[in-house]
């Protein structure tokens, strides 16, 4: 048993190996643009074999957007290695999550160096993106003023002064209207010349994410202390100031990954931070309030990725002196968060030739969302554990379906081979454990074939 009075989190921060745990206030400090962009670069400099810059297009105002990335090869996605990514500063004037994801850059490059097992294994096994400023703009007018004398609303938007969490496409009325119609449930379409309706901010974001397939994400944000998942926007509209719960296919599993970081954090769990109450730290975006056209709505109808909005901060921006007490608050919760990219069921699409097939669908019954294949075939799907029965199709392609048991620990991996519709029918026999795969992997299924 633990002392008395000892969290799981602190417990769990201890694991890290962290030398030096009460982080002197000197090591912290508030990074103007410049500022920012060389602490990343230093990191790459420290650890140039898994640490690697690189910029997904500039602001309104021309600041490039940085994102620093984590990988045991890094500039390159290795098949069955799951994207994840990290957003702050999204509203400029909303800048705790900026210095999270800056502090947490060099943790990780610091813990990798000193051999940090936990740390060492989840780059080697992921493709971590941090963009620790997608408003560099907006945080440059803020960070004039300073902590003293920030306002509520003085440098959230851009330098056009677009709210840029207001700015993307807006895919959940298309989505509501499918859900009535039997329509498409992944991967919706963006409107004609969408590209010229959103912020150089946003589009940048947008093709980074048609480049990466990311699997799971959270952007941070500022203002209360909560775990925000989606849908942000209500299905019926608001009636006399209240709204109601918009919950996605996925429920159960973003609220799941809300409470990992939730608990994982020093006090979000506990409900009450900033004057308000949430449950276990934790709400759904649209019965908080509603909103269109956000962010983490867009990542799940868009893409494969499930995103959710950390709240971390009742002080938009924070003095100085506060943020070692904030990062080691959240600093256990951001690696906790991370590890769930890991969770559900992940592996191969390929065909009789054992070519990778992209853009396969991987579905699950009884969970109206479905996620496809990338580009060398691999899939990851989030899963709570349980028994699932899962299908991959693709045009062109005889179906494949299996039922598998999702456990606790790392994904089980299914490797799904597709037989073009123009050849004798696929024999679909028992499962067969399968030797293939990564050693740390727990249970891997293949489906086996044979010709008639």
């Amino acid at each position: 048993m633990p002392p008395q009075g000892w969290t799981a989190p602190r417990l769990c921060a201890l694991l890290l190996g962290v030398t030096g745990l009460l982080a002197s206030g000197s090591d912290f400090q508030h990074h103007r643009y410049d500022d920012m962009v060389r602490a990343l670069f230093a990191v790459q400099s420290q650890c140039p074999y898994v640490a690697r810059v690189y910029s997904i297009g500039r602001s309104a105002e021309g600041r490039h957007l940085y994102v620093l990335e984590f990988s045991d090869n890094p500039g390159i996605h290795e098949a069955l290695e799951p994207e994840f990514k990290y957003v702050g500063n999204m509203h400029g004037n909303e800048v705790l999550g900026r210095e999270l994801l800056i502090k947490l850059s060099q943790f990780l490059c610091d813990e990798y160096q000193a051999r940090n097992q936990r740390v060492t294994r989840l780059i080697h096994d992921t493709r971590i993106h941090i963009l620790p400023s997608m408003n560099p703009d907006g945080y440059e007018v803020a960070a004039r003023q300073g902590p003293e004398l920030n306002g509520y609303l003085v440098g959230r938007g851009n330098a056009r002064e677009i709210d840029l969490n207001r700015n993307f496409p807006d895919l959940n009325a298309l989505m509501y209207y499918y859900e009535k119609t039997n329509g498409r449930n992944h991967h919706l379409p963006l409107p004609d010349n969408w590209e010229l309706q959103v912020e150089p901010e946003t589009l940048a974001v947008i093709k980074w994410m048609q480049n990466y397939n990311f699997v799971l994400s959270a952007n941070l944000h500022g203002g209360a202390v909560v775990a925000n998942y989606p849908f942000d926007k209500s299905r019926d509209p608001r009636f006399r100031g209240r709204t109601t719960y918009a919950a996605t296919p996925d429920d159960k599993i973003f609220r799941k990954l809300a409470r990992t970081y939730s608990y994982a954090h020093g006090w979000m769990h506990k409900g009450w931070n900033c004057g308000d109450f949430f449950n276990e730290g934790i709400t759904n975006g649209a019965s908080w309030y509603s909103l269109s056209k956000g962010m983490q709505d867009f990542n799940y109808l868009y893409t494969n990725c499930f995103e959710i909005t950390l709240e971390l901060s009742c002080d938009k921006f924070p003095a100085e002196s506060a943020l070692p007490r904030e990062w080691l608050g959240n600093r256990e919760a951001l690696v906790s968060y991370l590890e769930q990219v890991h969770h559900g069921i992940k592996g191969m699409v390929y065909d009789e030739n054992n070519n990778p097939i992209s853009k396969a669908e991987i579905s699950v019954a009884g969970i109206n969302h479905d996620v496809t294949s990338g580009v060398d075939g691999d899939y990851f799907r989030l899963l709570l554990p349980g028994t699932y029965t899962v299908k991959a199709s693709a045009p062109g392609y005889l179906p494949s379906a299996s039922t598998v048991t999702v456990g606790p620990a790392e994904a089980t991996f299914i490797f799904y081979p597709l037989r073009h519709a123009s050849l004798q029918p696929m024999f679909l026999g028992k499962h067969k454990r399968s030797t293939v795969g990564r050693p740390t992997c727990p249970r891997v299924w293949t489906l086996s074939w044979q010709r008639y």
